[in-house]
């Protein structure tokens, strides 16, 4: 049976890493951890934070409720505690309908070119 590489994933990202994802600074980041108790980054012995897949996705929804959809913070904070499954939902949904949205777009463009 042939050797089937897999895809590495990383376990944790710096807080660097993870305002360049949302492009946002840091200091935002940090922001949202005091204001929302869902997000609580592991600390090395640095003291340097460490965000999992989960924490980022947690930031996704904050980010989803607080700068797309304009909540404020005491209203984002309410949504998160209140329908916290619901909001994941729609943001995965979100996401996938601009992946087809794109996708379409590349097909129109290539279509457009040949013809």
């Amino acid at each position: 049976m042939p050797y089937k590489e897999r895809e590495i994933e990383k376990q944790y990202y710096t807080i660097g890493e993870v305002a360049a994802q949302f492009d946002v600074a840091p200091s935002l980041i940090r922001f949202w951890e005091t204001e929302f108790e869902q997000l609580k980054p592991k600390k090395n012995k640095k003291g340097n934070r460490q965000y999992t897949p989960k924490d980022i996705e947690t930031l996704r929804t904050v980010y989803h409720l607080v700068k797309e959809r304009g909540y404020t913070i005491q209203g984002a904070r309410e949504v998160m505690k209140n329908k916290s499954v619901q909001t994941k939902d729609k943001i995965e949904i979100l996401e996938s309908l601009e992946k087809v949205k794109a996708f379409l777009h590349g097909i129109k463009s290539q279509l457009n070119t040949k013809g």
